[in-house]
């Protein structure tokens, strides 16, 4: 095979660190034809969807990508604005956020950046940019706090099909998961009080989270764990007790058992409970996006004002909010301890020598 070549390397060069941030990803634009594309993609995933390939396959192709992008468009284009996603422009305000930080530090050596699992920018046109500035060290720090295979191992899974056709190969460093980091524990409460704040306290704070099939659990994903411990240590710093919050999931897809409680389901039971008003935070998402915009803050709004519930509210993601900034801020610095490069003025010169000792 051929593969991708780098022929403007020069040995003389300083070596750059890469941070580069990861999301699952979004369409270019609200339109059927960007959703058919994008789903293809998302759906095409063997980790996303673990059902034998020449079966899902004809599902995909035959019926889904038939019938969903119309409607999926319809969906996004509620959340799109004239900045367009959400998740593109909150994912890349939080790059830049850190990039300053770095700056702010007089890191020269370090060059942060973002793409998008599915969709664009991609892996590849990001890591091509990278490398091009000199990235030679890279911490990739996919923005999922709760492990699962479905998204963080698919973000490894894409990179080292990636790195497989590269000739020149960087060291990396992957952040997996970061569910019980104290930063973000922090950063999650703090943007709850903050709310609480503005608007006061409801009967009940749920914590919602992304969804994914049974089996997976069943299978070994510690995804269903993690997302507990998070709330737990998020309701600790509150000083919630047990029966102030819950935990449930959300976004579910086909028809088979998903992790439960799910979140619209119950929200419709709440009101008969006695709980008349609610408020939802979702910790697994970094930033908003369809699933928090439109499905958390509006469809099931309506789900719980219509089974007899007075006030719902949905809080907000962290997005570039300064202290969720400073929690990945010292996340990343945390796991760069080892890979400073640009503190050394004599390197540069000591390559070119060597270069020209070797004719190059």
């Amino acid at each position: 095979m051929a593969f991708i070549n780098n022929p403007n390397y020069q040995h003389s060069a300083t070596d750059k660190i890469g941070v580069l941030l990861t999301n699952l990803g979004t369409p270019d634009e609200p339109t059927p034809k960007a959703l058919k594309r994008y789903l293809k993609q998302f759906l095409s995933d063997p980790r996303v969807v673990e059902v034998p390939r020449l079966l899902w396959w004809f599902i995909l192709n035959g019926v889904i990508l038939q019938i969903r992008p119309r409607r999926s468009a319809k969906a996004y284009a509620t959340v799109f604005t004239e900045q367009g996603s959400p998740l593109l422009f909150h994912t890349k305000a939080q790059a830049d956020a850190i990039a300053h930080e770095f700056a702010k530090e007089g890191r020269t050596d370090v060059v942060v950046d973002f793409a998008m699992r599915y969709g664009n920018p991609s892996f590849a046109s990001v890591l091509d940019k990278m490398f091009s500035q000199g990235v030679r060290k890279i911490l990739v720090l996919p923005l999922y706090p709760q492990y699962s295979a479905s998204t963080s191992a698919s973000t490894f899974d894409e990179l080292a099909k990636d790195f497989s056709q590269r000739r020149w190969l960087p060291d990396m460093r992957f952040i997996s998961h970061y569910h019980d980091d104290n930063g973000y524990i922090a950063a999650c409460a703090e943007r709850i009080k903050q709310h609480w704040a503005e608007h006061g306290r409801a009967d009940k704070l749920m914590f919602s989270y992304h969804g994914i099939p049974k089996r997976y659990l069943l299978n070994g994903d510690p995804y269903h764990c993690e997302c507990y411990k998070s709330s737990r240590l998020i309701a600790e710093a509150l000083g919630l007790t047990k029966d102030e919050y819950m935990t449930t999931f959300q976004s579910r897809f086909g028809r088979e058992e998903w992790l439960k409680p799910y979140t619209d389901e119950t929200l419709k039971a709440l009101p008969g409970q006695g709980v008349k008003s609610v408020q939802v935070f979702c910790p697994g998402f970094a930033a908003d996006c369809l699933e928090t915009i439109e499905e958390i803050a509006e469809e099931n709004h309506e789900y719980f004002i219509e089974a007899g519930g007075e006030q719902y509210q949905y809080i907000s993601a962290l997005n570039d909010r300064p202290a969720h900034i400073s929690a990945l801020y010292q996340l990343i610095k945390q796991n760069l301890q080892g890979w400073q490069v640009a503190d050394d003025p004599k390197r540069a010169e000591r390559a070119s020598q060597l270069a020209t000792d070797k004719g190059y």
